[in-house]
């Protein structure tokens, strides 16, 4: 793989794709903390939509065409000894971590990601007990850490994926560039703190 333009575009388009994922899960999170019932029947009613597993398959083969082409991108970014993104923002030091952190960031995501699904996917809890099984996973220190952590790690990778994404697809600008970071720093804190406030809510709740 060595056309970088389609590495750019590629990490881009799936990566916007995945953010758009993470929005949409993060809402139909909240009424866990707030509406348990709500959630519920939720839940259940999503897990036994016909397309749900075309879902899952579409969003695993994003997730690993974003994982090839970012770290396609990356390798050949350090083979050729770039380092502006790094230069540009020593103004900016949380975007300059979060861009040097990016691979141990998506390392730790996708471990979260792996042990979040072995705990709540295969299987599924049984239809009305979603939020009852997640407590007991959050309750245990291990996992909130993991929990945590990946929080976290989302949080920065979406602070340094929102300027690379309009930068690889073109759109970023002098002119535009001010709003785009501040709405990558915005989506970064909604997303990452929400996931996180969602997981210490959970855990510090008391199990019915």
């Amino acid at each position: 793989m060595q056309d970088p333009t389609l590495m750019r575009i590629g990490s881009a388009l799936s990566g916007l794709l995945m953010v758009l994922f993470l929005v949409v899960h993060l809402a139909g999170l909240f009424p866990a903390l707030i509406a348990p019932a709500q959630f519920e029947l939720y839940a259940t009613a999503l897990h036994h939509q016909p397309w749900l597993p075309i879902l899952e398959v579409s969003l695993a083969t994003t997730a690993a065409v974003h994982l090839i082409f970012t770290a396609a991108k990356t390798l050949r970014n350090r083979r050729a000894g770039n380092t502006a993104v790094l230069r540009s923002r020593r103004g900016r030091p949380i975007e300059a971590l979060a861009s040097r952190s990016k691979v141990a960031a998506g390392v730790i995501t996708l471990g979260f990601l792996t042990l979040h699904l072995q705990q709540l996917r295969w299987p599924r809890p049984v239809d009305g007990l979603e939020r009852e099984v997640l407590m007991k996973v959050l309750h245990q220190p291990t996992s909130l850490l993991v929990y945590g952590l990946g929080s976290l790690a989302i949080g920065l990778h979406l602070l340094h994926g929102a300027e690379a994404a309009h930068r690889n697809l073109g759109f970023l600008t002098p002119v535009n560039g001010p709003s785009i970071r501040w709405g990558g720093r915005l989506l970064a804190t909604v997303i990452g703190g929400g996931f996180l406030l969602i997981s210490l809510g959970l855990a510090l709740g008391e199990i019915a």
